[in-house]
């Protein structure tokens, strides 16, 4: 008779040698499992359903490539278009009327914030050759642009027509073509917003600016 290495004439060479703990044969873990083609198998032989591959210290997903840095010219660039659309709504705020700190105009509130667009756009002025975080201009930063064009032509047309189809045609464009969101939800969101600066600052507030209604 023939006998295996393991000492064991049935069971072949896969079977363990005698006195050897049991789940130590081949295909078996430190912990008496063993890899199934579907997953692990425990050392009573059923599937205990994690997968077989690498574990927590295997190989990471590639990130993807950063986007190249703008560049010194490219901060002082888009800084001095802040300051210019800055400057703008100062000179239409003004034109608008500025009124007193205790009833102010309807160019107050446009005016402090344009205001503040100018300080901001000359702070990135004189930090534009240490800013380092910038990003180089792609295709996506065409909705940027598009939504500081919408928001120009809004501070534009707000004196001649009042405030209320200009708002609503800058949240939907916003919303619709900036933000992709559905033309349902587009165009009830930017009547709500209408409705609801409408009652705030109109029929609560009395604040004085452009209105049709």
């Amino acid at each position: 008779m023939i006998t295996s290495r393991g000492g064991n004439p049935e069971a072949g060479e896969d079977a363990p040698a005698p006195g050897a703990p049991e789940g130590s044969g081949p295909g078996a873990g430190a912990s008496g499992e063993t890899e199934a083609p579907g997953g692990r198998r425990g050392p009573d032989g059923a599937e205990t359903g994690e997968p077989v591959g690498p574990g927590p210290g295997g190989p990471e997903t590639a990130e993807e490539p950063a986007p190249p840095p703008a560049g010194p010219v490219t901060n002082v660039v888009v800084a001095l278009v802040v300051v210019a659309l800055g400057a703008a709504g100062l000179a239409g705020s003004w034109s608008l009327g500025l009124g007193e700190a205790s009833a102010p105009s309807a160019g107050m509130w446009p005016f402090l914030v344009s205001a503040a667009i100018t300080c901001l756009g000359a702070a990135l002025v004189l930090r534009a050759r240490r800013t380092r975080d910038a990003e180089r201009f792609s295709s996506s930063s065409w909705a940027v642009l598009a939504g500081l064009a919408t928001m120009a032509a809004f501070a534009s047309l707000i004196g001649v027509i009042g405030f209320e189809i200009p708002a609503a045609a800058l949240a939907f464009v916003w919303l619709r073509f900036i933000g992709g969101e559905s033309w349902r939800l587009s165009a009830l969101t930017s009547l709500g917003i209408v409705v609801a600066f409408y009652l705030l600052f109109v029929a609560v507030l009395a604040v004085p600016i452009p209105h049709l209604f």
